[in-house]
């Protein structure tokens, strides 16, 4: 199979002069598809629905060329992952219970990222070694409203600040020691807020999927040289869904609108003052949320964390993927 020549990533400066190294293989559509091998084909038309977003659906074709790869590929680390945990076991004389397959997801407002976790889940549960895959999102993990306001960081409201990082760390703590269960907060995008009282409890899953805007941002390292645990050091596979700032702003806007029109309308819906504005005022709106808050976080806190992912999904205006960036190393 041809391997295409490396790029740098869309955003990305070109190497430096004489620097030819780079630690991904990037694959072309097309050659990428015929990685499937003979992974059989899981999923019906009628499931499609269920598992596209608000904005980016999803076709067959995309499921066949780009995702039945990946669930090979899963497979093959997760297969890998318990080999290496029961060898390790025997050379420890110990009967330890074997831990969950961690996979993060990380990109974008807006980039399509739910889509991609809810996807890997049906097809990932299907493979006969780990039937048991579970999803959380990081929102859950958000700071309540009040707390933001108290702060005064309800406008940064996704940056890593505004986040409960050592809630989210103990939970990755307690699924990756192995422990019956653990908790995980529950977030309503209809709310726009953390949910009291309300929680996801994961069972000791084959694979647990973690969803999120900056879950492959690195800790600040201590002077001491103390370790300080960050998000990332729970995965043992991550992947970043990639598209160029001005395309996912077009996708944001598309969706802010589509939102007005249906879930804004809801008098109980924390953005329901926005279900009156016009075409022109709902567009402005949606740019100015995009512009100050989403895009700044993008470019300041989750593209420098790209180069983190071992899997790198570009995608084009249409949602479809273009290519995919496999790390070498």
């Amino acid at each position: 199979m041809a391997i295409v020549e490396f790029k740098p990533l869309p955003d990305e400066p070109p190497p430096r002069s004489g620097l030819q190294f780079s630690p991904y293989r990037e694959f072309a559509r097309e050659e990428w598809a015929r990685l499937r091998a003979d992974t059989p084909m899981t999923l019906v038309e009628r499931d499609l629905e269920q598992l596209s977003g608000l904005m980016d659906g999803l076709s067959l074709e995309e499921i066949e060329q780009i995702y039945l790869p990946m669930s090979r590929l899963l497979n093959l680390y997760v297969q890998a992952a318990q080999e290496l945990h029961s060898v390790s076991s025997r050379f420890l004389h110990r009967r330890d219970v074997r831990v969950p397959f961690i996979i993060g997801i990380a990109g974008s407002v807006a980039v399509g990222k739910s889509t991609t976790a809810r996807v890997l889940r049906a097809l990932l549960a299907r493979w006969r070694d780990h039937p048991r895959v579970d999803l959380i999102t990081t929102d859950g993990f958000l700071l309540p409203n009040a707390e933001l306001e108290r702060r005064g960081i309800m406008n940064r409201k996704g940056f890593p600040e505004s986040f409960d990082t050592t809630r989210l760390l103990n939970f990755l703590g307690d699924v990756k020691s192995g422990r019956e269960s653990a908790e995980a907060p529950v977030y309503s995008h209809f709310q726009y807020d953390v949910l009291p009282n309300q929680k996801i409890t994961v069972e000791r899953p084959d694979i647990l999927i973690v969803e999120g805007l900056n879950v492959l941002q690195p800790a600040r390292l201590p002077k001491d040289g103390d370790a300080v645990p960050f998000v990332s050091d729970f995965f043992d596979f991550s992947i970043y869904i990639d598209a160029e700032p001005k395309v996912i702003e077009e996708w944001y806007v598309a969706r802010f609108l589509k939102l007005r029109d249906t879930a804004f309308r809801d008098p109980g819906a924390y953005f329901h003052r926005y279900a009156s504005l016009s075409n022109e005022e709902a567009v402005a709106r949606a740019l100015e949320i995009w512009r100050t808050i989403n895009l700044k976080n993008l470019e300041e806190n989750i593209i420098p964390t790209r180069r983190r992912a071992r899997l790198v999904l570009h995608k084009g205006r249409d949602h479809r993927i273009e290519s995919v960036a496999l790390r070498k190393l």
